[in-house]
Formats: structure tokens, C-alpha cells, sequence
């Protein structure tokens, strides 16, 4: 049977995606993103370009300490991520309010292309969403900076402008896990009457895993390797409106 243009151009797609930094299985690319109605992001590595914990930590002299335990929970090998964020966070104690405004200011970027691939997003009439095992002093700050609707993450406790290596329960409960940014995900489909199907979710560490398993479309970008192999999309190279590339507008 000869194959359609359409097939071919398909099959060509699948391999120049797995010379290029972009892997595609699963699917048969290109999309239509205005096929979806939800993106989902994860923020540390993902959206932005560092682990805001670890740099928080540097602030304290305890860096190396809590960038170790970071990676082992990203990797999957700290399997109470509750736990180890406790842990990284008692070691945060001391640091001010002031330490984390000048992680935000001097050492915080957006990954390349997330601008890009929000702004498309949004273009294309998707509602985004910023799930994070990180901290609302960020979070807030990127929704801002980027017009994302909605956000969950974790709170810092702090007294008299210092951390106090304590993190405040919320309404929702304690700590933003990869369950929990899972439920977020599928509570957020639910408010907009669509199926998980049409959400699109991208992450890089074992904690996004959860939410990119009951996605319509998973993307790891420059993840650890764990989650490259579950996603049906990894973008090994280049910015994250890559998937752009994938998913067309």
C-alpha cells in the first residue's frame, strides 16, 4: 500500500524528531493545539531555569547539602517528596525575605521559549495553570510576569522578614507533591468541563510524573531520564516553545 503524503510527512516527523533533541512516541505529530484547552507547567527547571530551593540555600551557606537531596527527589530516589521537602526546607531557617527577593532579581530567568509557548498558549485559547513543589514568593511572581490564570505551591513560614524552616498548611493541605499537582490538574479540568484529555502537561522531575500520566499530552523538557522515557514528548534541546513544533497553532 502506498502511503499518503500526509503519512509520509507524519513518518518523516517521528525521525527527524529523534535526531534533533525532540522525541516523539505514541503519536503520529503534528498536533493541533487548539485541540487542548489546558497546559499545565511545572516551575523549577521547567518554566524557570533554576531549583529555587537550592538557591534559596545558597543564601545560607548550606547549598551542596540541599541541592543533593533536590536531585535524589528528582530522579525518583527520595520517594517521600513531602519528606525531603521538609528537610530542605528546616535547612532553609535563618534566611530572609530580602536573600530570596535577591534570588528572584539576580539569579531567576525564564527557560528559553516559555514566553513564547505561553503566549501561544494563550493565543490559542488554552487556560494555563503553574503547579510547583516550590514557593508562592515565586510562583506569584511568574503568574504575574507570564498572565498565568491559576497556581498551587507551597507556602514559606516566615517571621519578621526570616524563614523560619517551616512551611504553612493551606485550605487544600500541606504540601504541593506530585499528587497533589495531579489533583490540581484534574480539579482544574473538571471547573472548565473538559476531559483530562484535552490538558497538556510539562514537567522534568518524578514529582510531575503523576500529572503527565493522566494528560492528553505529556512533555518533559530537559528532564531526568526517568521522565523522558514516560513522556510522549521530551525536548532534550532547545527552548521549550519547541513543542511548538509538535503541537502547531
Amino acid at each position: 500500500m502506498t502511503n499518503s503524503p500526509n503519512s509520509a510527512l507524519q513518518a518523516n516527523a517521528l525521525q527527524a524528531s529523534d535526531t534533533d533533541g525532540l522525541v516523539c512516541q505514541g503519536f503520529a505529530p503534528p498536533l493541533n493545539l487548539k485541540d487542548f484547552r489546558l497546559i499545565a507547567f511545572d516551575m523549577d527547571s521547567t518554566l524557570i531555569n533554576i531549583e529555587c530551593v537550592d538557591e534559596i540555600a545558597d543564601a545560607a551557606g548550606r547549598k551542596t547539602e540541599v541541592a543533593a537531596i533536590t536531585e535524589a527527589a528528582m530522579r525518583g530516589e527520595i520517594t517521600d517528596y513531602k519528606e525531603s521537602l521538609r528537610r530542605r526546607v528546616a535547612l532553609l531557617k535563618g534566611v530572609t525575605v530580602a536573600h530570596m527577593q535577591q534570588v528572584y532579581d539576580e539569579r531567576l530567568q525564564l527557560n528559553p521559549g516559555a514566553a513564547e509557548l505561553v503566549a501561544a498558549c494563550q493565543a490559542a485559547g488554552l487556560k494555563t495553570l503553574l503547579v510547583s513543589g516550590g514557593f508562592t514568593f515565586f510562583t506569584d511572581r511568574i503568574r504575574d510576569r507570564l498572565g498565568i490564570d491559576s497556581t498551587r505551591s507551597n507556602v514559606l513560614e516566615v517571621e519578621n522578614g526570616v524563614l523560619t524552616g517551616r512551611m504553612v498548611d493551606q485550605p487544600w493541605g500541606d504540601i504541593c507533591d506530585g499528587e497533589e499537582k495531579q489533583k490540581m490538574l484534574l480539579h482544574t479540568c473538571a471547573q472548565l468541563g473538559i476531559d483530562p484529555k484535552q490538558a497538556i502537561a510539562m514537567g522534568d522531575g518524578a514529582n510531575d510524573l503523576p500529572m503527565m500520566s493522566v494528560a492528553g499530552l505529556s512533555v518533559a523538557y530537559h528532564a531526568k531520564p526517568a521522565v523522558r522515557e514516560k513522556a510522549m514528548v521530551a525536548i532534550n534541546s532547545g527552548g521549550l516553545n519547541r513543542l511548538l513544533e509538535v503541537a502547531r497553532v
